[in-house]
């Protein structure tokens, strides 16, 4: 498992863990069932306080990423298709929400766009 923390960020540095593991395990870099590092481990490695870490971890188990066997460790989550799903559809929206604030201050017609958005499609 490979976490870069960007100190020059304004992210605060648990979210960057959350972010990371999230994205490799959505990504199938992080597989089912997987051994993470422990927290303590991580935060050594990472030279940063085991409480921001332990703060990353219980995100992701809250959200169902990992979960937390005792006195052994904590492990990627069998991936839940709907959830993949749903975050796909925020990052969606989020893109859409970008491109038509790009596109109204280029002053581009609803035509435009989609014709743009046909174009992309037809060179997947």
């Amino acid at each position: 498992m490979n976490i870069l923390i960007d100190n020059k960020s304004g992210t605060p540095i648990y979210d960057q863990i959350y972010s990371q593991i999230k994205s490799q395990i959505i990504s199938g870099a992080l597989k089912q069932d997987e051994l993470l590092p422990s927290i303590r481990g991580l935060a050594k490695d990472l030279r940063i306080s085991f409480i921001t870490t332990k703060r990353a971890y219980e995100e992701l188990e809250r959200e169902g990423f990992i979960y937390t066997l005792p006195a052994k460790g904590c492990y990627v989550a069998p991936k839940n298709i709907e959830l993949l799903r749903e975050e796909n559809l925020k990052k969606i929206e989020e893109y859409i929400d970008e491109i038509v604030k790009l596109a109204v201050s280029c002053n581009l017609s609803k035509q435009e766009i989609i014709e743009m958005v046909n174009f992309s499609l037809e060179e997947q």
